[in-house]
């Protein structure tokens, strides 16, 4: 997998924010009572993230270390006004369900976190990448919480009735309850898929020296002993 590849699956599946790194989640467990808010917000912070880590990369041998996190802050500030005028300008809706957390995104610890870890040590377009990476893993954290939300607590995905008339909303998963539960169960999935993976036999190559007990089986089929058995 080459770097700039590496960089978009880092963010999207190995250290996902919201499921992995579990970072943000003041606006994760806030604003995903729907789907629609979940998606807004993570593609907010996505704009948010991608812009500050290119500028921060494009400045890091300018600012001095003094006052590397104050200027930080001020670049991610800038994009998230602009963010904020956007919305409010185009997206009075979502600005007005989104609320207090669209300025709270100065202070989201992914976007500092990667300024300071990642973007303020490496190039332009390695840092760029890091950032959407990241924003999309927060994205696809934040929509699919919003949409489990939504479908249990209204029946509803995107505003869509999805759900037969009969269905009688639990309206828990629509408020604060309701979004620590489905959060815990779907890091739970994500953990039962990662650990099944890992646990997958390895499989021996051409040259693996038979009977190393490395190793689970080879290409043969056959099961080679393990430590505990020679």
């Amino acid at each position: 997998m080459n770097s700039y590849a590496e960089r978009l699956y880092n963010g999207i599946i190995k250290e996902n924010p919201t499921f992995v790194l579990m970072l943000g989640l003041c606006p994760t467990l806030a604003v995903t009572t729907s789907a629609i808010n979940g998606l807004g917000m993570g593609l907010t912070t996505t704009m948010v993230l991608a812009l500050s880590n290119m500028i921060i990369s494009m400045l890091r041998k300018i600012i001095p270390d003094s006052v590397r996190v104050p200027a930080f802050i001020v670049i991610v500030a800038s994009f998230v006004t602009i963010a904020q005028f956007l919305l409010e300008g185009f997206l009075p809706s979502l600005y007005s369900a989104l609320g207090v957390f669209i300025p709270l995104i100065v202070v989201n610890c992914i976007i500092l976190g990667r300024a300071e870890s990642y973007a303020s040590k490496n190039g332009v377009i390695l840092s760029l990448l890091d950032g959407l990476g990241m924003g999309l893993g927060f994205t696809i954290g934040l929509t699919s919480i919003g949409i489990v939300r939504e479908l249990l607590g209204s029946g509803t995905i995107f505003a869509i009735r999805v759900m037969p008339e009969c269905f009688e909303p639990v309206g828990i998963f629509i408020l604060a309850p309701g979004a620590f539960f489905v959060l815990a169960c779907l890091i739970a999935i994500q953990n039962k898929v990662n650990n099944k993976n890992l646990n997958k036999p390895a499989t021996a190559g051409k040259d693996c020296a038979k009977g190393c007990g490395a190793c689970q089986g080879c290409g043969n089929g056959k099961i080679f002993p393990t430590s505990n058995e020679k």
